[in-house]
Parts: C-alpha cells; structure tokens; sequence
C-alpha cells in the first residue's frame, strides 16, 4: 500500500483483505468473489447479467446496459416483473457527480375511490384480481432512462428479451419452484396457465419457456416505442381488459401516465453519502435505520452479538412504525421527510431503545404470497452507476394476464389504504406505497463507493442496513456481505434469523422478549446485490446472493 493513504482508507483496505479469514465458519463464501477494473454489474438472472455485459463491451453506457437488463429479466423473471409492473431507478452521472432518481410507478385508476370499494362492500382493497391494478410505470421508465442518459434506442435494448421470449430460454431450478409455488393462482387465469404451465403443472428445469404473445408485445414496443402500451393498441388492450375485469385503471389514465424525475433522500453513515429513493417508497426508512444505527457503537459490539442484533432490530420497528403511518405519495399527501431523517429525531427514537428488552412488538406485517421483485446494479466504465429495481409485487402480481399480449398486470394498487385518516388512502391518480428501495453510497467527493439493493418486500431496508454493515463496519467483500447469515423482524416481534447464531446469541435474544425463530436461507431474507468500489485500488468487487438467481460478472 502506498504510504500517502489516509487512515480511513487504509482501515477499509485492511479490512477487506483480512475479513475472509476472520470470518466464521458458517459465513464462508459459497460464490468465489467477482472482481475488476473496467466495468461491472449483476442482476436477478445470469441471462439478463450476460445482455447487460453485451451492451457495455460494445461501448453502451450504464443506462443502456440496465435497460438492456431490465428487459430480460422481463421474460426470464415473468412472475416477479414485466411490462405490467413499475420501477424505480437512481443514477450516478460521472459527468456532473450529481444522482438523480426516476419515479417508474403508476397511479391509481380514475375510478379508484373508497367508495367504489365500499360498494363492493370492501373494507380494504384486493390483494389479487384487477381491482388490485394500478398504472403499470416501468415501460415508460426504461423509455425516458434512455433518452435523458442513454446512447441505445428501446429497440436495441430490447432486442435480447424479445430473443429470450420468442425462441425460449431454460427454465431453472429456481423458476420451476417458484411457479409451483404459485400453482393455485397461475392455474386460476386461463392465460397464465396456458402461458406458464406444462399438463397443469410448473415446467421442469430445463425445459424451454416460449412466450410468444410477451414477445409481440416487446416487438411493438420496440417499433412503436413505450407510447403503444399508454396511447396505442396495447394500451386499448390493457384498459379494455380491465375495464371489462372490474378494474379501475381505464385508456385516459393510461394515456396520462408520466414518469417523474426527482431528487433522491440521502444521509450521512460512517463519513459517507447514502443514498435512497424518496416517498413514494420506504427509502425514507433505510436512511432512518441508518440514522438510528449511528447513534450506537455497532462495531465494538460485534456482527453477531445478541447486543448487536437488539439494537437493530427495535431501530427498525421504530423506523417501521413511522412507515406506516406517513409514507405516501407526496403528491398528495405531505410526507415529514426532513423531519424523519434528522438526526435530533434518531437520537429521541434511540433512546426509546432499551439494551434489556424490547420496547414494543412491531415489525412488518406477514403479507400473502411471496414478495416478488427483481434488482439490478451497474457500474460502467466512466463511472456511471445505475441502481435499479421493479416489480410485479406479489408472484404473478394480480394474477391477471391482458389475453394475447403476456403482459402480466401487478398489484401494487393492494398497498393503498381505505382508511379515510390514513394518508395513503385510495384516490384517483395517486401513487401507492411501495415498498421498493434501491440504494447507492457515495464518498464525500460524490464518487460512488457503491451500489447496492435487494428484493424482499417490506424486509428490504432490514436486509440493506445488514449488508452495507458488513461491508463498512466489518469490512467484508461484497460476496461475503451478501452471503452472511441474515435476521428479519416481523410482525408481533417475530424474529426470523438464518443459521450461525449461537445458541447463546439466541438465548439472549429470547431474554430480551424476541419471538425468535430460525429459519433457513432463502427469499424471505431478500435477494441482495452489491458493487463496491475498492477505496485504494479502485477495483470494482461484485456481491450477488444465492438466495435468488442473481448473478454479477466483472472485467
């Protein structure tokens, strides 16, 4: 190492390079570590990683080769995002320094009151079916991304998912089981059956997925670009199945649909900028768990101390309290953010936390179904970063495919309220809470230190807080981060943790009044994805977790 460094970064670089050894047993990575100079990136899918690699080795920027991705994963993730879904995106301009965040989220239908739903005699709005329906976002999102930062067309992004979907890709251990998880829903829409079932059951891994009609739909995209699915024939396709449907979402809201850029929320941690997406989403309770987070030596206690784990876990039910209670779609209802993420509200919440028990149950509710969501980060050669995410929410979303297009609609529109107090009720062309977070770290010259997300539902910003400690508490390689054994609080206090904890670490928690309960890896505790950027040698070091099928490549 050269002598000039400062300390700090002689610190992380230590501890990257130490941490492997110091790691216990069961933390051991189980993927080999990603590594390069040039450019890096991973998503939820080896395909869509491979599309995205394409694109940035024939001179495509980071926005190219995200979209390139994002459309991929649109074919080979069908159940959990697609051109029905919405996304969220935060992107890093080497140019000028600064990040900004494009809103892909859709509004709810023109017909979407409380009492329409009160006169169905509903008390809260479906969690399936097309009542569940808001405007679908992402389509326009991967449209205007291009535009503003990118050098390919919607045509060339989509040219490796329209491939995917016409002549087939391979069906995966992972997609097989999460179809037949799904068995009941898939089977209940003749379209998705038709479309996703092999003699009424999940296909078999290896077997080839064909989707055609998703593949038209994805050829007119391209021809006609994003405006055919908010103004053009699949638009009057899209709203003349949900109008006839029941649904809410008709061809005027379509047509009024626009993206939205912004400006994302960010707070300090550990002498660096992290960066999240405002409300609409729950990124407001990341930054707040960090905020609560740095009010305590976390690193002196240790990564898997009963002490260590407390601390956050009743950090985040507070932050999660908080959550349900104000997020909403500023639009329409006013959201305290600046209020949130002071520092002088952290310490009056830290201190509602005590070191002997837990303050109150909290935590996040056990929804049905399994949260179904896909990320994707990349870093280019300029620097450039993009971190993305999208999704249908729950597995097939609503449950509901527009005939002849594979166009599977989600059901975001299930987040809203009909609580009349609540600011996140029901209302004409208002955005839902969403529970989609994606994340990026600055250092202080507003060079990226990393990127990172994950899929998971409400557990995201539990499962970011875990592993952007691993990495800068602990000094973990991104692999490592991603890898190591996790914990998610749920609702009534429940404490799910992976296996590696002590019986010990257990024990004390139990003490403390947590319902713990161990459960093995999987989904549940997200599907976390990370590039950082080696404070000394600048190397791009790549994380993707087993938990899901995500997969990241370097050079």
């Amino acid at each position: 190492m050269k002598a000039c460094l400062t300390s700090r970064a002689s610190r992380v670089a230590f501890l990257l390079v130490a941490s492997a050894s110091a790691l216990p047993a069961q933390t051991q990575m189980m993927r080999p570590d990603v590594m390069g100079r040039s450019a890096a990136l991973s998503s939820d899918h080896a395909l869509a990683t491979a599309a995205g690699a394409a694109v940035l080795r024939r001179g495509g920027n980071a926005v190219d080769a995200a979209i390139a991705m994002a459309g991929v994963l649109a074919v080979v993730r069908p159940h959990m995002n697609g051109v029905g879904g919405d996304l969220f995106m935060l992107y890093r301009d080497a140019k000028t320094r600064g990040v900004v965040a494009l809103n892909g989220s859709g509004a709810a239908g023109s017909g979407a009151t409380p009492q329409a739903f009160a006169a169905k005699n509903l008390t809260s709005v479906p969690s399936s079916g097309v009542m569940s329906v808001s405007v679908p976002g992402a389509v326009r999102a991967w449209e205007d991304a291009l535009a503003r930062f990118g050098t390919t067309t919607l045509a060339q992004a989509l040219a490796p998912a329209i491939g995917y979907a016409d002549q087939g890709f391979p069906v995966s251990t992972r997609l097989s089981l999460d179809i037949a998880g799904e068995l009941r829903k898939v089977s209940a829409d003749a379209e998705l059956a038709r479309t996703y079932l092999v003699d009424g059951k999940a296909p078999a891994p290896g077997t080839l997925l064909v989707q055609k009609d998703l593949a038209g739909t994805l050829r007119r995209l391209a021809q006609f670009g994003g405006r055919d699915l908010y103004t053009g024939t699949l638009a009057k396709r899209v709203s003349g199945f949900i109008q006839a449907e029941g649904g809410f979402v008709t061809a005027r809201d379509l047509a009024a649909h626009r993206t939205e850029w912004t400006t994302p929320i960010r707070t300090t941690y550990l002498d660096k900028d992290v960066l999240a997406f405002p409300p609409n989403t729950q990124g407001v309770t990341f930054l707040q768990m960090l905020n609560i987070a740095s009010q305590e030596d976390l690193t002196a206690m240790g990564r898997t101390s009963a002490d260590y784990i407390h601390v956050l876990v009743e950090g985040a039910k507070l932050a999660y309290a908080d959550r349900d209670l104000l997020v909403a779609d500023t639009r329409m209802s006013p959201v305290p953010t600046d209020r949130l993420l002071s520092m002088e509200y952290a310490r009056e919440l830290a201190r509602r936390i005590r070191r002997d028990t837990i303050v109150a149950p909290g935590g996040t509710p056990e929804r049905d179904g399994h949260g179904d969501t896909v990320y994707l980060c990349v870093i280019d050669k300029d620097g450039n970063a993009v971190s993305l995410i999208q999704s249908l929410f729950a597995g097939f979303g609503s449950g509901r495919m527009v005939p002849g297009t594979g166009i599977v609609l989600h059901n975001r529109g299930s987040l809203y309220s009909l609580d009349p107090s609540h600011p996140n009720i029901i209302a004409p062309g208002k955005r839902p809470f969403h529970t989609l977070s994606p994340a990026m770290v600055l250092n202080a010259d507003q060079s990226v230190a990393m990127v990172l997300g994950t899929p998971g539902g409400d557990g995201q910003p539990q499962t970011l807080l875990q592993i952007l400690n691993n990495a800068v508490r602990f000094g973990m390689t991104p692999q490592q981060a991603v890898e190591a054994p996790r914990w998610r609080v749920y609702g009534a206090g429940r404490l799910g943790v992976e296996p590696g904890l002590s019986d010990d670490v257990r024990a004390a928690l139990v003490r403390r009044g947590h319902q713990v309960q161990v459960q093995p890896p999987s989904a549940e505790f997200g599907g976390a994805q990370m590039i950082l950027v080696h404070p000394v040698s600048r190397a791009l070091m790549v994380g993707s977790d087993f938990r899901r099928e995500a997969f990241g490549t370097a050079w």
